[in-house]
This record gives C-alpha cells, structure tokens and sequence, in this order.
C-alpha cells in the first residue's frame, strides 16, 4: 500500500494519539477520585462510565482511520487489459480487384478493416500499411483510430505485392526505424515488440515474386517474405493472417491482361505460422465481417493505484457513529 501524502497520516496519527493519551489521564483521574472518596469499583455508575469509556475508544479507533483517510492510501492492483501496437497491411494488388469475393476483394478487406479498428480500445494503437507497386503508404500506429480508418478508405487496387516487402514495412512502423534485410538475407535484430500484432489482409499472390520467375497466373513464393517472418518471429511480433478469396479462384483485368488469381492459403498459413499467430480463412463477406472478433491479441499486464480512502472513511464514519450511540445509550448524553 502507497500514501499520497503521508505527512498528513502521521499528523492524524498524532491526533489521535493524543487523544487516546487524555483519555487514559482522565479514566485514572476518575478511578483515583473515586477511590479517594470510599467509591467501590462495582455500583450502579459502572455500566455507563463503561458505556462513555466504550464510546470515547470508538470515537478516537474512528479518528485514527480518518488519519489513514487523509494520508491518501492506495493499491497497487494487477489489471489485465488489451494494449499494444496493431499494424493493418493490407494488399492493395490488382489480383485484390477480383470479385470473387463481393463487391470484391479489396472493397470486403477494407469493410472488414475498418469493424476491426472499430472494436479497438483507446489502448491498442493502430497503424495501416498498404504495399503496392512503385510505392508504400505507412499511417503510423497511433491511439487515433480515425487516422486509421481514413488511410483504409484511401487505398485503390493497382500494381503488384511483396509480401515480404509488407512485412518489414509493418516492423519499420512498429518500432518507427528502417527496417532492411541484409543481401545474404540475415535477420537483423529490431529489439523485442510482444504487443505488436501485424495483420495482414492479402490473397497471398506474391506478383512481384511472380514476376521475376513465378507462375503464370501471378503466383510465385518470395524468400523475402520467409526471412521476414523471421525477423518478425525474433521480435515477437505476431503475424496473423487474412486470407480474401477463393480457392476456386476467378479473372481479373489486369493491365488489359485476362490473369488467373486464386487465394494462396499455404503461403499465409506459413507466414502465420512462423510467428505464432493464426490464419483466417474469409472466403466471403461474413466471414470477413466476423474478424474482428476472431483475432485475439495479446493481453499486458499493468499495475494501476486503487483508492482506498474511501472504505477507509467508510468505516472511520462506522466508527464514530458507533461511538456516539453508545455512549447516548449508555450516558444519555452525546458526549
């Protein structure tokens, strides 16, 4: 237990020390004069001096605990509650553009996005990253949700995806530095984030892994992306990730190209994986409507002062309410 103020408890104390020091003098004076004038102990007078003695303890046990009242007594209490750092990053590639998932892939992540933030506590900080082909745009994590949701609305399918690239933009906001993969593809060590949580909403087509030698329906593996889960899974950092699409897969105009896209579920799976988080499948709008519920993140543990000032007066007002009604009781008189 803290004190506020602790100078104010040891005046109380004081007080009531003194208090309860008269009341001694003044009990022996009366015995001492009883006994001078051949007063036996016993006799009818004994009950109320009892009973006026009873009143006066209440009174000086209530001025004590009016003492520790004003001295500003609190608790240091253990409260679990949802805190940390969340990072949207969202696909915003041309295979996001497909419909089969209505009105489409993009439009269903970016609904699903913004309930997500919407559910958020002031005490979990939001940022979105959104990577697309010849430019990233970072809203840096922050309590203001609104600045989240406004930069969800502003992304527009376009261009090809990097998931790997995503990933360590995610990290770069999270701890508000350069993030960069060394050429023989090392983790670098950012330090230790275990309330930060990165979401990824993608299909999981790495079209810029594609391009330089993927499949040809703009699927391809990136290593980028496995060393970069890496280094999130070395800081802690959850990835937890939101397959949009289908695994049947549909077409999609693309640069006047016809291309094939389907959602890639091993790829998200692994990324996933890797860093202990877990893969939502939201092959269709309600499924996506029901991730914001579905994405657990991690709990810290804070300690937070409880005011005890108040059951203390509670029970000092107890107290000397006690004491006056038996000493009234007892003498017929209040004091």
């Amino acid at each position: 237990m803290s004190l506020a103020d602790p100078a104010l408890l040891a005046l109380g104390l004081v007080v009531a020390a003194a208090l309860a020091l008269a009341a001694i003098a003044v009990a022996r004076r009366r015995a001492a004069a009883l006994a001078a004038a051949g007063v036996a102990p016993g006799g009818s007078g004994r009950s109320r001096r009892r009973g006026r003695l009873g009143g006066m303890w209440f009174t000086i046990a209530g001025v004590a605990i009016l003492a520790i009242a004003v001295g500003g007594p609190a608790a240091s209490v253990p409260v679990s509650h949802a805190a940390g750092t969340v990072i949207l990053a969202m696909d915003v590639s041309g295979s996001m553009s497909a419909t089969d998932v209505a009105p489409s892939r993009l439009a269903a992540a970016k609904q699903a996005a913004l309930s997500f933030i919407d559910a958020q506590p002031d005490s979990v900080d939001i940022g979105v990253v959104a990577f697309q082909q010849g430019g990233l745009e970072v809203a840096l994590p922050t309590a203001d949700h609104t600045i989240a949701s406004a930069a969800v609305r502003r992304l527009a399918a376009g261009g090809g995806t990097s998931l790997g690239d995503a990933i360590i933009a995610s990290l770069a906001a999270i701890t508000r530095k350069t993030v960069t993969i060394a050429p023989g593809g090392g983790a670098p060590d950012i330090g230790y984030w275990p309330s930060a949580t990165i979401v990824l909403f993608s299909d999981g087509q790495d079209e810029l892994a594609a391009a330089g030698g993927g499949t040809a329906g703009g699927t391809g593996a990136d290593p980028r992306a496995a060393v970069a889960a890496a280094v999130a899974e070395k800081a802690g950092v959850h990835i937890d990730t939101v397959g949009v699409g289908t695994i049947a897969g549909t077409t999609v105009d693309v640069d006047g190209y016809h291309l094939y896209t389907a959602l890639d579920v091993s790829t998200l799976t692994a990324i996933s994986q890797a860093t202990g988080g877990a893969y939502h499948p939201a092959s269709d709008a309600s499924e996506l409507n029901g991730i914001a519920s579905s994405i657990d993140l991690r709990l810290t543990v804070t300690r937070q002062p409880l005011p005890l000032a108040g059951a203390f007066i509670a029970l000092a007002l107890a107290l000397l309410a006690a004491g006056a009604v038996l000493t009234v009781v007892r003498t017929g008189r209040v004091v």
